[in-house]
This record gives structure tokens, C-alpha cells and sequence, in this order.
């Protein structure tokens, strides 16, 4: 995870594009990550935290996956998964059980 960043950091790159909903993610809607796991980082996701979800934006090379947050709404962060058995395919196939609404 890297962060903070002021609030559009990441986001304003995608502009429009990256603003969006992401399977059962909602822009703008808060939520709690109900199991813990590292990201493509390998950086720990903690259970229990909360954020607000602000968009996504996709690698295909790779197979990457940047879901950007906001912890406090000023600032930004950007998980990073890759979408492949040995990394993080098993959250991006079951993102609903690792990120819950709040």
C-alpha cells in the first residue's frame, strides 16, 4: 500500500475513468476489511480497517489491480493486487469477503 498522498494523487491520473464502482466497491461508500492479507506490495492490510473506497484503475500487463482508498477523506491511498493465483487472485475473485460495507 502506498500512501498518503493528498486526496487525487492517484486518482486524478484516471480522471472519470478510475472513479468507479469495482464489483460490490461503491465510490464514495465506506468499508471494513473483514480478513487480513499482504498486497502485491507486500504490504499488511490489517483486519478492522476502515476506509472510504475512491476507484480503481486496471494493468492488464501483469494483471494489475490498483483499488485507491481514503482512511481519513483528505488523503489517498493505493492497494495493489495482481489478479493471479500465486499473488492476490484469490481477494480479487472473493473481494466481497476480504472488504465489507461499513
Amino acid at each position: 500500500m502506498f500512501g498518503p498522498k493528498e486526496r487525487g494523487f492517484w486518482t486524478q491520473f484516471g480522471g472519470r475513468d478510475c472513479r468507479k464502482d469495482y464489483k460490490h466497491l461503491v465510490v464514495g461508500s465506506s468499508y471494513r476489511v473483514a480478513k487480513s492479507f499482504k498486497d502485491f506490495d507486500g504490504d499488511s492490510i490489517t483486519a478492522g480497517d476502515t476506509w472510504v473506497y475512491l476507484g480503481v484503475s486496471f494493468f492488464p500487463y501483469e494483471a494489475g489491480i490498483s483499488l485507491f482508498v481514503s482512511f481519513d477523506n483528505e488523503q489517498e491511498w493505493v492497494i495493489r493486487l495482481q489478479d493471479y493465483p500465486e499473488s492476490q487472485g484469490e481477494i480479487v475473485d472473493y473481494l466481497s469477503d476480504y472488504f465489507c460495507e461499513f
